[in-house]
């Protein structure tokens, strides 16, 4: 995952986060996010890219509409990055509440 770009990154943790969304789904998650509109050109290559790293699975739902879902390795990549993270900011996360 350390190579993933910090929208790559977003689009595996929003991807987990929902049964199966298709691209416009995960769009508008993304859209909500970032609070500005998601242009195609730079989700659908970033979709691909993470597809091909082999982090995502890409199905076809009918002939328009494919789907996504997380591999076993987006999984373990996603568990790995949760565990760094909180070498750093789960103690500071824990004493604020």
């Amino acid at each position: 995952m350390y190579d993933l770009t910090g929208f790559q990154r977003d689009l595996l943790y929003t991807i987990a986060g929902q049964e199966e969304p298709h691209g416009l789904a995960i769009k508008d998650e993304l859209e909500n996010y970032y609070e500005k509109e998601i242009h195609h050109g730079r989700l659908y290559p970033n979709l691909d890219e993470i597809v091909d790293k082999g982090l995502v699975e890409k199905g076809e739902r009918d002939r328009r509409t494919n789907y996504y879902s997380v591999t076993a390795r987006g999984r373990r990549e996603l568990e790995a990055r949760r565990e760094w993270e909180d070498q750093y900011v789960g103690e500071l996360l824990a004493t604020s509440e």
